[in-house]
């Protein structure tokens, strides 16, 4: 989990895939954070992303970096504690200019039943399960 939470901080900016009913739907993300052994990412709970996943939790991840490239299959859980919300906050200080822990809207999920598969052109894929 750690080589998958590294990558994904590394390049910054992934890919995060829902599902809206029958369709497709893909946004950047930049917030990821180990914390309690679990990777997490954050969101608000006004944004559609949020609702697509209380409808249908499984989510993928896309990012790459330096020629390779990472896709994480995962069910997303809402982790509704304070301290997992003021951690991220803390964790990416720009936030907090729209989030607050307790402002009913600061959103964070961790993966559960995670595969992530690291790949490139030059090597054989490598996969992660956590």
């Amino acid at each position: 989990m750690q080589e998958v939470y590294e990558f994904l901080k590394k390049c910054g900016t992934y890919y995060l895939a829902t599902v809206d009913g029958d369709r497709p739907r893909v946004r950047p993300f930049g917030t990821a954070l180990m914390f309690e052994n679990k990777l997490y990412f954050q969101t608000g709970k006004v944004k559609k992303v949020s609702k697509h996943i209380a409808a249908n939790p499984h989510i993928e991840i896309c990012a790459m970096v330096d020629g390779s490239w990472i896709r994480i299959e995962a069910t997303a859980v809402e982790d509704d504690r304070l301290e997992a919300r003021q951690q991220m906050l803390d964790a990416y200080p720009s936030l907090k200019a729209m989030y607050r822990a307790d402002d009913g809207n600061t959103q964070v999920f961790y993966l559960k039943d995670a595969t992530a598969t690291i790949s490139s052109f030059t090597d054989p894929p490598k996969v992660i399960t956590f």
